[in-house]
């Protein structure tokens, strides 16, 4: 009830948003009609038509976006022939003749010409047509359904909180339709004015349409909206979810025995498994397991294989079961061929389950990669811990779970690990530069002009001078939920920085030739800072869709502007990561 309580409010905010302006005409041109009749049928055909769209976005893929945008060309032309017809009378009534003898009126609000029948079904039809075209600005509380809805899948439950932010939105527009519905009311009867209202309002509706089809909702407004709305809706969730900011861990006894925090669920939802036949928690009885969720490209869970590999390695001969879960976070790591040459080339010869569905995921009702779960030899869940880091605590549970089996632990130190590349320890002390998506779907301080265009070539451009933490496109790319693929060789993308390493998820493209790149730090070769995957002249080639780790500077560490050059195109841009 909480979270649908949440949904509802930061559906109530949206009416702060500039990002509804391009909505609110369509809105206000039934404003003088009954609220029942004409109003409410509006608002509610809205409200499900953004449901439905936005659940099929969230966990239906790519087709689904692409089927959204034929209706949204569809709802554009309809809504533009609505305002022409507030804007023209004489026209409207010429083309409206066979309609109304058809019994199906586009629009009974045009000039008072309203004919026989329920307002209703045109005013639905109209909410439909408005639902298609809403582009709600993806504030934290709905990033927050979206988000669980693309890695939990497609349920009643997804549906009925998008329903519910959908509901709070349709709520604020009704308050607004009924107040406009009062003041226009109010001009026609003082001011004899309802021939320029309902011009007005025609007007009005072909620049929300204009709005619309040039992407002003969904770049400058939406921009505009992160300052305002956001910050009110994480407001928002803090005061009634603060649990949600900080990964929980679990308290242990007082007499120092280590809680019991539930069963270890099935393991049946692997749709394959590396490294081993199919595992099950049942014949998993009488060993002690680690079970890891992890991902190949997260830079995190690669700075953690280390100590996982060494663990496994350590104490296999003493009952330990180590078992990967491969919870996919980027499409093409959903290829169980990619996923099996990365474990070869990572070096694990424990068993790992390729977790495409989630099904795993779901059932230890896991949030985070990495996360690791500590099992005892009775199949019961006893530790967990979220994110890199506490290592040696870690071991000390294994430790003590091996002793509760009744295997001999020898006294040892915590095992020592001398990590490279992408699995080297992290900087964290000159880390200054977040996580940074390049798709739409969570890109954040994007400074190339125009802001994003979705699912659409368009050639970028970047600023003069990016701040910390922006970055740009240059060159012809087109951007999806996900990533930014390039459609002309010479494209780069530019980064300001301040990290010891950089890191970029890349791949070839659907032909999967290698894509040949340079690197530049300060509008220089990098020199002794070049990375893993590039010379010191910053020269690389991309082969496989993978984590690359194109910097690692030597001290001291300042910002730096990053800059990559791709000397072909059809490359894919997916992730900025740091260490």
């Amino acid at each position: 009830m909480l979270l649908f309580l949440i949904a509802y409010l930061g559906g109530v905010l949206t009416i702060l948003s500039p990002c509804i302006l391009p909505v609110l005409p369509f809105v206000f041109a039934r404003s003088d009609q009954p609220f029942l009749k004409s109003g409410l049928p509006l608002l509610l055909g809205m409200a499900l038509t953004f449901m439905a769209v936005a659940t099929l976005a969230a966990v239906g893929g790519g087709w689904a976006v692409q089927a959204n945008q034929y209706g949204r060309v569809a709802a554009m032309l309809l809504l533009a022939f609505f305002g022409i017809t507030l804007l023209f009378p004489q026209l409207a009534d010429r083309i409206t003749r066979p309609l109304v003898a058809l019994g199906s009126r586009l629009s009974d609000s045009v000039a008072d010409r309203t004919r026989q029948g329920s307002s209703f079904v045109p005013s639905l039809l109209l909410g439909v047509a408005t639902g298609l075209l809403w582009a709600p600005c993806a504030g934290p509380i709905l990033g927050l359904v979206l988000t669980g809805a693309a890695l939990q899948g497609a349920s009643a439950q997804t549906s009925l909180l998008l329903l519910a932010y959908a509901a709070g939105a349709a709520t604020s527009l009704a308050v607004a339709l009924l107040i406009g519905g009062r003041v226009f009311g109010a001009m026609k009867r003082s001011l004899d004015a309802s021939e320029w209202i309902r011009r007005g309002l025609g007007g009005a509706l072909l620049c929300g349409v204009a709005a619309i089809a040039l992407g002003l909702d969904t770049g400058v407004l939406a921009r505009l909206s992160a300052s305002g709305t956001s910050k009110v809706e994480q407001s928002l969730i803090d005061r009634i979810a603060p649990a949600a900011s900080a990964p929980p861990q679990a308290a242990a006894r007082p007499d120092g025995a280590l809680p019991i925090e539930g069963q270890l669920p099935s393991l049946a939802g692997a749709v394959s498994w590396l490294n081993s036949p199919p595992l099950t928690a049942e014949g998993l009885r009488g060993k002690v397991v680690l079970i890891d969720f992890w991902t190949y490209s997260c830079i995190n869970c690669l700075r953690s294989l280390p100590y996982v590999r060494a663990w496994a390695e350590k104490y296999k001969d003493q009952g330990l079961v180590v078992i990967g879960v491969h919870a996919p976070e980027f499409a093409f790591e959903k290829n169980i061929g990619n996923v099996a040459n990365a474990v070869k080339e990572l070096k694990l010869a424990y068993p790992v389950a390729i977790d495409n569905d989630f099904a795993i995921w779901r059932a230890f009702d896991n949030h985070y990669w990495p996360a690791h779960y500590f099992v005892d030899a009775q199949g019961r869940i006893r530790h967990h811990h979220y994110g890199e880091g506490e290592y040696a605590e870690s071991e000390e549970v294994i430790r003590q779970l091996l002793a509760e089996a009744g295997h001999t632990v020898a006294p040892a130190a915590p095992v020592a690990v001398d990590a490279d590349g992408a699995e080297a320890t992290a900087d964290k002390a000159n880390m200054g530069s977040p996580e940074t998506y390049v798709g739409y779907e969570r890109g954040e301080n994007f400074a190339s002009a125009g802001g994003f265009v979705q699912d659409k070539a368009k050639v970028y451009s970047g600023p003069a001078k990016l701040g910390l933490n922006q970055w740009a496109l240059h060159g012809d790319w087109t951007v999806d939920p996900q990533s930014a693929s390039l459609n002309q060789a010479k494209g780069r993308i530019a980064y300001r920085f301040h990290a010891r390493d950089l890191y970029l998820v890349l791949g070839p493209g659907a032909d999967g030739k290698p894509v040949r790149f340079r690197v530049l730090i300060d509008g220089r070769p990098p020199g002794e800072s070049h990375g893993t995957d590039v010379d010191a002249q910053g020269v690389g080639t991309i082969d496989s869709q993978r984590l690359y780790q194109l910097v690692r500077q030597t001290v001291p560490i300042n910002d730096r502007l990053f800059e990559i050059e791709f000397l072909d195109p059809r490359v894919q841009a997916f992730a900025f990561t740091f260490g």
